[in-house]
């Protein structure tokens, strides 16, 4: 993972309608995912 990593300001809108409770649809949910796996830090060996 790059130190300098950012969400981009559609994920973050995307995030906070999550946690709002704001309807999303599938292809949202998706994208919400997939961000939040690729930001995770990498596996310690």
């Amino acid at each position: 993972m790059v130190k300098n990593e950012k969400t981009s300001k559609s994920i973050g809108t995307l995030a906070s309608r999550a946690i709002r409770g704001l309807p999303l649809t599938k292809q949202e949910i998706k994208r919400l995912g997939a961000s939040a796996l690729t930001q995770r830090p990498d596996k310690k060996k």
